[in-house]
């Protein structure tokens, strides 16, 4: 007699779902890692200002304001890049948070493992 197909069939569906977990992990690490970069670009517009107040006394504001117009435009640009690139690194984290809770939902050995 031959065995049948069933345990074979869950242990695929089983590796399937094994391996699109892994695929929502690792792009929920990518979200994190979009995030990091976006809290460091934010960070540098903030530390670049931070150095132009502390040295104010040693310019005089009307001489230097061909630089400081670029460079305030410049850190605006990255303040703005940095917002956006923690927003969309949140919202992609909560989607992926979403979709992992479903999977643990349908799959309970899954939430056994993940929990």
């Amino acid at each position: 007699m031959s065995k049948p197909l069933l345990p074979e069939a869950d242990s695929e569906l089983d590796a399937m779902i094994l391996n699109e977990i892994q695929v929502l992990l690792s792009e929920k690490r990518t979200s994190l890692s979009t995030m990091r970069t976006g809290i460091a670009v934010f960070a540098f517009p903030l530390s670049v200002l931070s150095i132009l107040i502390a040295t104010s006394r040693m310019y005089q504001l009307q001489e230097v304001m061909q630089w400081l117009v670029p460079l305030l435009l410049l850190n605006l640009g990255l303040t703005m890049l940095g917002v956006y690139l923690i927003a969309r690194a949140f919202r992609r984290i909560h989607h992926y948070d979403r979709l992992i809770d479903e999977f643990k939902r349908k799959h309970s050995k899954l939430a056994e493992l993940l929990d």
